[in-house]
């Protein structure tokens, strides 16, 4: 098992990742990462948030030449390693980084996206904004859209879009030497991500909430034995555990004793397991945890510290409408809030992942240690340096 590209582990070199090997990972700066995430009460504001208006627009950045080398070695891995290992399963794990900030795209993907088709983001004007306080912290610690403008906006807009459409072109690379050496027969192929953004909607930007811009995440599978289909059962990374497994010959139950997930084969091919699929967050630009479950076509968001919020994602999959406060839902929210603690104690969970948080504050020195080293804003590539403000 092979790793190309982006990883995001600590990068020691005792560290057993998993992998056989690891060709130009990325991983958290310094082994230690974003230490102001550590801090989770009277949230800093962070010093680099002007950078992603200012930045907003065509160009490269070391993250776009680090995804044309993924993308390379990704080609040079499948051409002359993969022949070699045809008695056996491999799996390739190839991770790029676009489309996260900065918003720079390489300028023949840009402008595929002209400025006055851009749409500006939803519930963007102040007087539309919902007013839950968990955005207001988070709102307040990643002040981005202090440094917007319609101009910006829409630029922001297009370069997000360009990096997108810069990703799938590096991803169709990839997958064309699959038809080039015959590998596709017999090859299968996972694509997916690890969260999406704001992207300025409801004035917020970055990847730290539970709407679905952020949390709904692209997972597709193809390959030999996959049936072609839109499913629409709510699935999660956790069920990847068991397609990989499954993929490589290693479908033994007692291989997923302790581990929860259902394999995707098995979802493509019309399973519905009866459960709720868990999101949770304990991070950067949060006081307080946040849980998240999809219970039917319901998604009920959970604060350990502040008030819930409900949406119908049927009738609203925009999410404009929050039905917390509606009385008629009140009986779906504590089945919902039952189901959650089925799941877990989300107060116990908050108070243990602060408690280990506070430790590790501790270790780097202390808040004001902490705030003195400053925001990353992002992880350099391999061969760059860190920039903190």
């Amino acid at each position: 098992m092979v790793s190309i590209g982006k990883l995001h582990f600590r990068g020691h070199p005792q560290d057993d990742n998993g992998f056989s090997e690891e060709i130009i990972p990325m991983n958290i700066i310094e082994g230690r990462g974003d230490l102001m995430g550590l801090v989770r009460q009277d949230l800093p504001e962070r010093g680099l948030a002007w950078k992603i208006a200012k930045l907003a627009g065509p160009g490269e950045t070391p993250y776009t030449a680090y995804d044309r080398e993924i993308a390379t070695r990704a080609e040079i891995w499948l051409r002359e390693e993969a022949p070699r290992h045809r008695d056996k399963p491999w799996v390739l794990f190839v991770s790029f980084v676009c489309p996260h900030f900065p918003l720079v795209a390489p300028s023949e993907f840009y402008y595929r996206y002209p400025l006055e088709r851009m749409p500006l983001p939803k519930q963007y004007a102040p007087g539309e904004r919902p007013q839950h306080p968990y955005l207001r912290d988070y709102a307040g610690s990643f002040a981005y859209d202090r440094y917007f403008d319609e101009e910006k906006l829409r630029k922001a807009t297009a370069a997000y879009y360009g990096l997108c459409s810069f990703l799938d072109d590096n991803v169709g690379k990839v997958l064309r030497v699959l038809d080039d050496t015959g590998l596709r027969e017999n090859t299968r192929v996972l694509y997916t991500s690890d969260h999406g953004d704001n992207l300025g909607a409801r004035g917020l930007w970055g990847k730290s909430t539970m709407y679905e811009e952020v949390a709904g995440v692209p997972l597709v599978i193809e390959g030999p034995g996959i049936p072609r289909a839109k499913i629409d059962t709510p699935a999660s990374h956790v069920d990847t555990y068991p397609f990989i497994l499954q993929c490589a010959g290693l479908d033994e139950p007692e291989r997923h004793e302790g581990y929860p997930g259902h394999s995707l084969l098995e979802l493509a091919r019309g399973a519905r397991p009866e459960r709720n699929v868990l999101c949770e967050y304990h991070g950067m630009g949060s006081t307080t945890g946040a849980f998240m479950i999809r219970h039917g076509a319901y998604k009920y968001v959970h604060y350990v510290a502040y008030r819930p919020q409900l949406f119908d994602l049927a009738a609203d999959p925009e999410e404009l409408n929050d039905l917390a406060a509606e009385p008629r839902y009140a009986g779906l929210i504590e089945e919902c809030r039952a189901r959650l603690h089925a799941i877990c104690d989300p107060a116990e969970v908050d108070a243990r992942a602060k408690k280990r948080q506070a430790e590790l504050l501790e270790q780097h020195g202390g808040r004001e240690a902490v705030l003195r080293r400053g925001d990353l804003g992002f992880t350099p590539p391999p061969g760059y340096p860190a920039i903190f403000g």
